[in-house]
C-alpha cells in the first residue's frame, strides 16, 4: 500500500502514465446502480454542499417518506435498465425512530423479493439497534459517505462529526452488510487532502467508493465553488483512489456530468468500474440507455447479478 508521499508523487506524474497504472487494477466489468429519493428535504444538518439542508433557502421540493408501492415501481424500472443494485435514500441525520424506519425496513424486504436486484439503503447515521434491524431485514449494502477527509470535515459540516460517520461504517461491517462509502470532490479541499481521503478510505475498505463531484447549489455556502476542481484533477484523483483501493469498485455518481464525454470514457477505461444511472437526489444525471450504449461501445461487460 503506497503511503501519502508516494501517492502524492503518483498524483503529480504525467496523466497518461498515471491512468496507465490505475488501469492495471480494473476489470472489464461495469456495475450499474440507481436510487429512489424516498424522503426529500428538511434535513437538520448543515452540510454546506446540500440542497436538502433546512439551514439554507434552496427552495427545493420537500416531501415525507413516499409510499412503498412507489419504491417497488422504481425498483422494477431500475431492473429493466440493467441495474443490479437499488437504493432507498432519505434525507435527515438518522433513520426516524418510529414509523418511518419500520417502513424503510419493509421497503428493503420488498426490494429483496425482486430477482436479480440487490437492496441498498442510504438513510443516515445509525445506532447499533438500527444496524442490527437492517441486517435482519436482509439489507445487502449500506451507503454512508465520509464526504471528505477528517482534516477538512469541519469546513463542510459542524452539526455532526467525521467520527460519527466512521462509527456508522463500522456498524455496517459489524453486522455483515456490504459498505458503500465515498466522497464529494471539489469542495475546496487541497490535493494533499484528496490523498488523505484515498488513504482514509483504504483504512475503511469499502466494497464500493462512490465518487461525487460537487454541483454547486444556489443559496448554499458552496454555491460559487465551480472552480475548486477541474477535469484533469478529477481524473488524477480517480486514478489515485483506485491505486489506493484496488479491491473497491470506484463508482461514478453525482456531478460526473462536469466531465466531458471523452473524459468520462477515459475514466471508465482506466479506473471506474461502477455507475449510478439515471438522476440523483436533487441533480440530473444521464439516461440509463446512454450509459448502456457507452458500456457496450467500450466493450464492457454489464454485471446484472452480483
Amino acid at each position: 500500500m503506497p503511503n501519502k508521499e508516494e501517492l502524492l508523487k503518483l498524483y503529480n506524474m504525467d496523466l497518461d502514465e498515471l491512468l496507465k497504472i490505475s488501469s492495471q487494477y480494473i476489470k472489464n466489468d461495469i456495475e450499474f446502480c440507481s436510487l429512489v429519493n424516498a424522503r426529500n428535504g428538511k434535513c437538520s444538518q448543515n452540510c454546506k454542499y446540500c440542497a436538502q439542508s433546512s439551514h439554507y433557502c434552496t427552495n427545493i421540493e420537500t416531501y415525507p417518506l413516499i409510499d412503498i408501492n412507489e419504491v417497488k415501481k422504481a425498483a422494477f424500472e431500475a431492473k429493466s435498465n440493467k441495474v443490479s443494485r437499488f437504493a432507498i435514500v432519505t434525507s435527515g441525520k438518522t433513520p426516524d425512530e418510529g414509523r418511518d424506519f419500520k417502513l424503510e425496513l419493509e421497503m428493503i424486504k420488498e426490494i429483496n423479493k425482486i430477482e436479480g436486484l440487490n437492496s441498498c439503503a442510504s438513510i443516515g447515521i445509525l445506532n447499533e439497534e438500527q444496524a442490527k434491524q437492517l441486517a435482519d431485514a436482509g439489507l445487502k449494502r449500506f451507503h454512508h459517505n465520509i464526504n471528505t477527509c477528517e482534516s477538512y470535515y469541519p469546513q463542510v459540516c459542524t452539526t455532526h462529526t467525521y467520527q460519527d460517520r466512521i462509527n456508522t461504517c463500522k456498524l455496517v461491517k459489524k453486522y455483515g452488510m456490504e459498505l458503500c462509502c465515498g466522497v464529494i470532490l471539489g469542495m475546496g479541499e487541497t490535493v494533499e487532502q484528496r490523498i488523505e481521503m484515498a488513504l482514509e478510505l483504504s483504512e475503511i475498505q469499502p466494497d464500493s467508493i462512490p465518487i461525487n463531484i460537487l454541483m454547486p447549489i444556489p443559496e448554499t455556502p458552496f454555491e460559487n465553488y465551480f472552480d475548486k476542481i477541474d477535469e484533469e484533477n478529477i481524473l488524477r484523483t480517480l486514478a489515485v483512489f483506485k491505486i489506493a483501493n484496488p479491491k473497491s469498485v470506484l463508482r461514478f455518481c453525482g456531478g460526473r456530468m462536469r466531465l466531458s464525454e471523452e473524459n468520462q470514457r477515459r475514466a471508465l477505461k482506466t479506473c471506474v468500474e461502477g455507475v449510478m444511472v439515471g438522476n440523483y437526489l436533487t441533480t440530473i444525471g444521464k439516461a440509463p440507455q446512454e450509459d448502456i450504449k457507452t458500456a457496450k461501445e467500450l466493450g464492457k461487460n454489464i454485471v446484472t447479478t452480483v
